[in-house]
């Protein structure tokens, strides 16, 4: 494809700048705008920047939207809505998709309208009343907080007991130290099984052939132990259209196309032998997991996302295997601390001992004189990726090429994909989700 020009836009974080990178290095004319000032250093030295996005509107055949959030009073989905209204071919939500992910019971309420099966949730905007429900049903519950602390991913809470106990123990904690920010939480039934999160493209109209498969590791340590993260890592493959699919996303595709969606929605589930059950919704890229998607999307990622926005039907060569990412991470990750990141992360150099960048991936890095340092101030710098005919292969790929780094104090999980190897796989096949080779 002859050469487009890219307009890339992040409120918060910057967390598109490995996607930017991407299409700049195929040859694509590309402008990043970063609007939170402490992150605006971020992919300086790799990809090209603008301060001022909207009077780059007209210049771009394509605007890609990094995330839901814009500010207090508006969401990307209407500035992206707003967009589409006026004939810019744009991948990003609405503001009905927004709300996805904003508010966990009206997801639940557009799943269960669409026919979508739904695990047993309830919505509550005081302790006490929770409180009371658990010990009225007593069950294991996972806390899911509401409102403007949900991404504060320390709340979320999974419970182990089967009469509720330690979740009613948490929501009298939280009530005494969250009770001021915390104005509403979901309880869901917990619901044992195997969790795969469902990705599709959407590109306004229908979903492309092609469905992504990934598996997340949350926790901070190996094992499945420690405070919750954004993420650790992720494993997947790419399908097509199987049962996961179609008794998910098959029955929101009308939905979506009412709503002119454009881009990644993935949708988070726990399967078991008696059905599927989803979670939450991402109505937008997940990271680290695009720049996993990157990596095995072996054709143009440019001419990929200019098509899903022009509404085009893409046909993306994908690499047909597995693909683990690692994200790589410094002190004080995940938690928040300018004196230990000043200390031990700030501008700290990451130093390759081989020439090659495959499978090397940007998250918080810039580029000075040369040099790969670290950027922002969340420490994350990069993710590792690698792809094989295995799970095992594509682990042994990039824990081979995190070896070949050196960057003082990082740390990262060791057991990307391990879930899949000991027993996942086998269980989705033996319930009939998936047909030889994931298909």
């Amino acid at each position: 494809m002859e050469s487009k020009r890219f307009l890339f836009v992040s409120a918060d974080a910057a967390l598109i700048t490995d996607l930017a990178w991407q299409v700049h290095r195929e040859g694509h004319d590309v402008k990043y705008h970063i609007e939170a000032e402490r992150d605006r250093e971020i992919g300086d030295g790799f990809v090209p920047k603008t301060d001022d996005w909207e009077a780059e509107v007209d210049w771009a055949d394509v605007i890609v939207f990094d995330d839901i959030w814009v500010g207090a009073d508006i969401g990307t989905g209407q500035l992206a809505a707003d967009l589409r209204e006026r004939g810019n071919a744009v991948v990003g939500g609405t503001p009905n998709t927004d709300h996805l992910e904003e508010d966990r019971g009206y997801a639940m309420e557009i799943l269960e309208e669409q026919g979508v099966n739904t695990v047993e949730h309830h919505i509550f905007n005081d302790f006490d009343e929770g409180i009371r429900h658990v010990k009225e049903n007593p069950a294991p519950y996972v806390i899911k907080p509401l409102g403007e602390v949900q991404n504060v991913k320390r709340l979320l809470y999974v419970g182990n007991e089967d009469d509720g106990s330690d979740v009613v123990d948490v929501l009298k904690a939280y009530k005494k130290a969250w009770g001021h920010r915390m104005k509403g939480f979901q309880l869901q039934r917990k619901v044992e099984g195997v969790e795969v999160a469902i990705c599709g493209f959407f590109n306004g109209n229908e979903f492309i052939d092609q469905v992504n498969f990934n598996f997340e590791h949350k926790k901070l340590f190996p094992g499945n132990i420690g405070p919750s993260t954004g993420e650790m890592g992720t494993s997947m493959f790419w399908a097509g259209q199987n049962r996961l699919f179609e008794e998910t996303f098959g029955k929101l595709e009308d939905w979506l196309a009412e709503e002119g969606y454009v881009g990644s929605i993935d949708l988070n589930c726990i399967v078991n032998e008696t059905g599927i059950y989803p979670l939450e919704f991402t109505p937008r890229f997940g990271y680290p997991t695009i720049a996993l998607q990157e990596e095995s999307i072996e054709s143009s990622t440019g001419e990929f996302f200019y098509d899903l926005a022009h509404g085009n039907d893409p046909q993306p060569e994908v690499h047909n295997g597995y693909q683990i990412g690692v994200r790589i991470v410094l002190p004080p990750f995940p938690f928040d601390d300018e004196k230990t990141y000043d200390e031990n992360s700030r501008n700290a150099a990451v130093v390759f001992e081989t020439d090659s960048r495959d499978g090397i991936h940007l998250e918080d890095a810039k580029k000075v004189d040369g040099q790969w340092r670290v950027a922002g101030d969340n420490g994350m710098p990069i993710v590792v990726t690698g792809k094989g005919d295995t799970m095992q292969a594509a682990r042994e790929q990039a824990y081979d090429r995190i070896d070949d780094i050196v960057m003082p104090n990082m740390y990262y999980r060791d057991d990307i994909g391990e879930r899949w190897i000991d027993g996942d796989g086998d269980r989705l096949q033996a319930w009939g989700y998936l047909g030889p080779h994931g298909e």
